[in-house]
C-alpha cells in the first residue's frame, strides 16, 4: 500500500463514521442541517445573500454506503455557499510588484493552502471592479478547471479578502469544521465525483451549480472535530510513511543496476564461479597470445609496439585466485580509434558508421546508423567479436559503455574505439564492470570526457583460465538475464 492509499482508506474510513467512535450525547446532524437552514433564510431576507435555486432531492442509488443514524445526507449547496472568482480584464497584465491586492491563481494553489513563493498582483483601479470577487481565511477553495480540478485548501491569513481567479470557487461555511469538510472534499468519494461533474466538451470546467450537487455525509458537529483531531494524529504517521516508501521505492530502482554491478565485479574477482584445478593457468594462455602477437608482427601482418610498462605490486586493486594473472589490456588484443569524417561525408547510401547512439543497453542497435561514401581505412572497419568502445562524449557518464559487434562491413566513428581480442566475451564482461570504471574515474582530461588508446592499452585486467572465462561468461548472461527480466 503507497502512503496516498493510506492516506485514502483513512479518509474513507472518515467519511463513512468509522475512523472515531460515535458519542450519543452528541446533537445529531439533522439539528446541525437545520440551523443552517435556518441562517440562510435570514440571511435571504435580510438581503445578504441571493436565494438559491432548489437543489434535487437525494435519491437512494446515489447514496454509495451507509452512515451513522446521527449522521444526515446532503449535498454541499445545504450546508455551504458556493461563489465563483473573476478573470481580470483582458490585455491587464498581473503585477510582480506587491499591491496591496493580491490576485490568487490556481497555481498559486498548493498541499492544501496557498504558497505564497511567485505570487501577482493587481493595482486599485483593478480591484474596484473585481473587489467583490474575494475569498477569506474563514473560507475553503476548490479549483474548478482544468487537470486540476477538485484540488481543495484553506485560505491563510495572508490571503483574507484578496481576490480570487475564475478557475476556483470559493467555498463559504455555516457551522462546520473547515478542517473535516476539507477532509471530506479530498476523499476520494467526492472526488469522484468531481471528476464525473466536469464538462468534457472542450475545456475542462466544473459549473458552480453542479459543485453544489455534490453528495456529502454529515456527521453531528461535536464527532466532525473529533475526526479532523484524529486525521492531525495520522497525518505525522503518514507522512513518515510516505518517506520510506520513497526510500524503498529509490531503493528497489537502484537495486537491478546495483546487483547487476556486484555480479560484475564479482566475476572480475574469481568470487562468481567456482575455480578447477583442472584447468590450464592464466599464465599458460598468457604465453600463447604472446608467441601468437610475436608471430603476426613477423609475418607482418601486426605492427611491433613499445613495450607497455611492467605491473607494479601499488597498482593491483585486489587479490585474484592463484590461477589467474593481472596483465594490461594491451598485451592481450589491439585497439584502434575510429573513422573521422565531415557532414558532407554523409550520404543515404554508403558504409555504415557505428557511433555512440548505436551502443544501447550493452548490445548494438543497427536503427539509426549514419552511412558515408568516403573511403574507410582498414583500422576504422569493426570485425565481428570486436567491442566497440564508447571513447568520447560530452557526458563523463557515457564513456566506456560498450558492445560487441555482430555484423561484418561496417565503420565506428572517431569518438569510438575497438578492442580485438580472442578473450572479448570475458573482456567485454570486465569493461562493463567498475574495475574497469575505476581505473579511469579520476582521470581528468583538458577538453572532453575520453578514454584514450593509451588509457585502455595500460589498463589493468585481471586475466582467469580460459575454461573459467567460459563459465564466467555463462553464469553472467545467466543471471544478467534474470535481471533484464525481472525476476
Amino acid at each position: 500500500m503507497t502512503a496516498q492509499q493510506l492516506k485514502n482508506s483513512i479518509l474513507q474510513l472518515a467519511v463513512q463514521g468509522k475512523l472515531v467512535p460515535q458519542d450519543t450525547n452528541d446533537e445529531p446532524a439533522s439539528v446541525l442541517l437545520e440551523r443552517i437552514r435556518a441562517e440562510k433564510e435570514r440571511l435571504v431576507k435580510e438581503g445578504e445573500i441571493k436565494k438559491e435555486k432548489p437543489l434535487p432531492p437525494i435519491s437512494e442509488d446515489e447514496i454509495q454506503f451507509d452512515v451513522p443514524e446521527s449522521w444526515e445526507w446532503v449535498r454541499l449547496g445545504h450546508i455551504v455557499e458556493i461563489k465563483g472568482g473573476k478573470r481580470v480584464s483582458n490585455g491587464y497584465n498581473l503585477l510582480e510588484t506587491p499591491t496591496e491586492h493580491i490576485y490568487i491563481r490556481v497555481s498559486d494553489m498548493k498541499n492544501g493552502s496557498i504558497d505564497d513563493s511567485d505570487l501577482r498582483y493587481i493595482d486599485e483601479k483593478m480591484f474596484q471592479k473585481i473587489q467583490q470577487y474575494i475569498i477569506t481565511r474563514d473560507d475553503l477553495y476548490m479549483t474548478i478547471v482544468g487537470a486540476t480540478i477538485g484540488k481543495c485548501g484553506y485560505v491563510p491569513e495572508k490571503f483574507d479578502k484578496m481576490n480570487l481567479t475564475e478557475n476556483a470557487a470559493r467555498i463559504i461555511l455555516y457551522e462546520i469544521d473547515k478542517y473535516y469538510l476539507l477532509t471530506i472534499l479530498d476523499s476520494r468519494f467526492c472526488q469522484e465525483q468531481f471528476v464525473n461533474k466536469t464538462n468534457q466538451v472542450g475545456v475542462q470546467k466544473m459549473a458552480l451549480n453542479r459543485l453544489a450537487t455534490t453528495l456529502i455525509p454529515l456527521p453531528p458537529l461535536a464527532e466532525q472535530h473529533r475526526i479532523v483531531e484524529r486525521i492531525e494524529e495520522l497525518l505525522p504517521h503518514i507522512a513518515d510513511y510516505d518517506i520510506a516508501e520513497q526510500k524503498l521505492t529509490a531503493l528497489n530502482a537502484k537495486f537491478p543496476d546495483q546487483l547487476k554491478k556486484s555480479i560484475l565485479q564479482s566475476a572480475v574477482q574469481g568470487k562468481l564461479v567456482p575455480q578447477d584445478e583442472n584447468d590450464e593457468s592464466a599464465s599458460v594462455l598468457l604465453e600463447r597470445i604472446r608467441a601468437e602477437k610475436e608471430q603476426l608482427i613477423k609475418d607482418g601482418k601486426l605492427k611491433k609496439e613499445k613495450p607497455l610498462p611492467p605491473i607494479a605490486e601499488d597498482e593491483i586493486p585486489f587479490d585474484v585466485p592463484e590461477t589467474w594473472e593481472w596483465v594490461r589490456l594491451g598485451d592481450i588484443g589491439d585497439t584502434n580509434i575510429g573513422l573521422t569524417y565531415s557532414p558532407s561525408n554523409i550520404a543515404k547510401t554508403g558504409i555504415a558508421v557505428l557511433r555512440s547512439n548505436n551502443i544501447q543497453d550493452g548490445k548494438i542497435n543497427y536503427d539509426e546508423l549514419v552511412h558515408v561514401n568516403t573511403d574507410v581505412p582498414a583500422r576504422a572497419f569493426a570485425n565481428i567479436g570486436d567491442i566497440l568502445i564508447c571513447a568520447r562524449n560530452g557526458s563523463r557518464r557515457l564513456v566506456g559503455k560498450t558492445a560487441i559487434i555482430e555484423k561484418d562491413g561496417m565503420a565506428f566513428g572517431a569518438f569510438m574505439a575497438i578492442f580485438r581480442s580472442q578473450l572479448n566475451p570475458y573482456i567485454k564482461i570486465f569493461l562493463d564492470s567498475s574495475a574497469f570504471r575505476g581505473q579511469f574515474d579520476g582521470v581528468e582530461t583538458t577538453t572532453i570526457n575520453q578514454v584514450t588508446q593509451d588509457m585502455l592499452k595500460n589498463t589493468l585486467i585481471p586475466v582467469p583460465p580460459l575454461a573459467e572465462q567460459h563459465r564466467i561468461v555463462a553464469k553472467c548472461e545467466e543471471l544478467l538475464s534474470l535481471i533484464e527480466r525481472g525476476i
